[in-house]
């Protein structure tokens, strides 16, 4: 593990998640965080973790693209919609995209990574698993051989995404859910904890519980997204 600070970081939130990422930069990674942001209309404090959270459409002029990166600390919200466009906007402002991997994560040497991801500990990634663009493994969970996870998803705590499985864009694993062998998850899924998927699903679905059945109601329509 190497702390020595060589670059420059800007977290964009002010949720717990954003006070996660400052502890994981600072303390397990070659980032110094030197500010928080939010947009203008939920700016509600000046200061955090004792750094300036300022505002995102201003960002650009007091930390200049060329001398800072950006990791933008939003969950799901609006399935995963919120962070997305925070990120290709901060790429539009110019900002390189700041990714952080733990210390404590087995990360296999094949597998590949894109840009602007979160990967905490316990994580387990094995050999020729590709995880695209945007995507949080938040704690503990089992990314098993071969599989793809898609752009702009969030994969919760102790999941098992098993051989051989893609996971669409944009989708929610929730706590504990499981995916068997040679699934390919669509786009806009909505998992809830501890349901457990045996084969393909369609594009905007709806699991909980229940039943292993998509409920009546649309992931895009339960987070009233309208595209």
């Amino acid at each position: 593990m190497n702390n020595s600070k060589t670059k420059k970081l800007i977290i964009v939130g002010d949720s717990s998640f954003a006070e996660i990422a400052y502890e994981y930069f600072t303390f397990d990674s070659n980032y110094e965080v030197v500010a928080f942001s939010v947009e203008q209309n939920f700016l509600k404090k000046n200061r955090l973790c004792n750094l300036p959270v300022v505002p995102f459409e201003q960002l650009e002029v007091t930390f200049p693209p060329q001398e800072y990166e950006i990791f933008v600390a939003i969950v799901y919200t609006q399935l995963n919609r919120l962070r997305t466009r925070l990120v290709d906007t901060a790429k539009k402002k110019g900002y390189k995209l700041a990714s952080y991997i733990s210390s404590s994560a087995f990360v296999w040497k094949n597998v590949e990574i894109g840009e602007h991801c979160f990967i905490f500990e316990n994580n387990t990634v094995q050999p020729f698993v590709k995880i695209k663009d945007n995507v949080i493994l938040w704690s503990g969970n089992h990314i098993g051989h071969h599989s793809t996870i898609k752009n702009n998803c969030f994969i919760s705590s102790q999941v098992v995404i098993s051989g051989h499985c893609t996971i669409g864009e944009s989708c929610f694993i929730g706590v504990n859910a499981t995916l068997s062998n040679n699934v390919n998850l669509g786009e806009d899924n909505w998992l809830s904890p501890n349901v457990v998927i045996l084969k393909d699903t369609e594009n905007n679905q709806l699991y909980n519980i229940s039943a292993n059945n998509p409920s009546k109601i649309s992931s895009k329509r339960f987070f009233k997204i309208r595209e």
